[in-house]
């Protein structure tokens, strides 16, 4: 499709800036090291490093200058200890329900649902704060390192635990309670792609303590998983569902007894 006339209104903010950054405020936020001296001194140098990258990349989508980039970083930064306060309870609650998690160490350095999840709670406060292309920017990038895909705009409490990962996804208008576990495969998208619909509440809303299991679809704006539910695997649903609920899809699997051991078996390749 072409635009007759259409025109760019200003300079694309660099990608791999915004990957850069991205990366290095995860980095800031669970730094190891052996060296307290030198910790201390790193991390005052990279704290105002990192303000200045916001600083510049906020100002570089700011076409109208409508932003107070200065207020938006001061508050942003101002903000990560609760952040980092709200990832420890989730790493924790992944620890606790997850046999193959060893230690907490393990879950911050190596499970992309944690890793996904912490891009978003770093994105979120830029989005609440209308700056525009940067919390997508962040959210892409830990979309294509993790296979999860979850909008800076989700609304989601904590603790909340992503269990492997691969084809999550939350929309933008989701709300998601606190203590609650999804699995992959898992969509909590909307009922339909309209344009007119983008300023409305299109996904699904997740109450407390609610379990949805590998590859269930949620869609609405107006479906609620009452809490205390869970949501068996492969479930389709577009409807509210009461608290304390348990929904599951009934299926029939026949297991028969060979006995054509004489005979080529079939082989499929796909």
């Amino acid at each position: 499709m072409k635009y007759p006339g259409f025109v760019l209104s200003h300079v694309l903010p660099s990608k791999d800036e915004v990957c850069r950054f991205t990366d290095e405020l995860t980095r800031y936020l669970f730094h190891v090291t052996n060296h307290t001296d030198d910790f201390l001194k790193q991390h005052h140098i990279q704290h105002e490093k990192l303000q200045k990258q916001l600083c510049v990349l906020i100002r570089s989508v700011d076409s109208n200058n409508s932003l107070d980039s200065s207020s938006i970083v001061f508050e942003f930064f101002s903000e990560l200890e609760t952040i980092k306060e709200r990832l420890l309870k989730d790493a924790l609650l992944i620890l606790e329900f997850d046999p193959a998690a060893s230690s907490v160490e393990e879950v911050l350095l190596s499970y992309p649902g944690f890793s996904a999840l912490m891009v978003h709670r770093l994105a979120h406060p830029l989005y609440l704060a209308k700056v525009p292309l940067i919390p997508r920017m962040m959210s892409e990038w830990a979309h294509s390192k993790t296979g999860i895909d979850i909008n800076p705009g989700a609304a989601i409490g904590c603790p909340f635990f992503i269990d492997h990962g691969t084809g999550v996804v939350i929309g933008e208008t989701a709300i998601i309670g606190d203590n609650v576990k999804i699995y992959q495969g898992v969509t909590l998208g909307a009922l339909a792609v309209r344009k007119e619909d983008a300023k409305s509440k299109r996904h699904p809303t997740i109450e407390d303590n609610v379990i949805i299991y590998a590859g269930s679809t949620i869609l609405g704006g107006n479906t609620v998983i009452g809490r205390d539910s869970i949501i068996g695997g492969n479930t389709w649903i577009t409807k509210s569902i009461p608290p304390f609920s348990v929904v599951y899809h009934k299926n029939q699997t026949v297991v028969n007894e060979r006995t054509d051991f004489e005979e080529e078996p079939i082989n499929f390749i796909i």
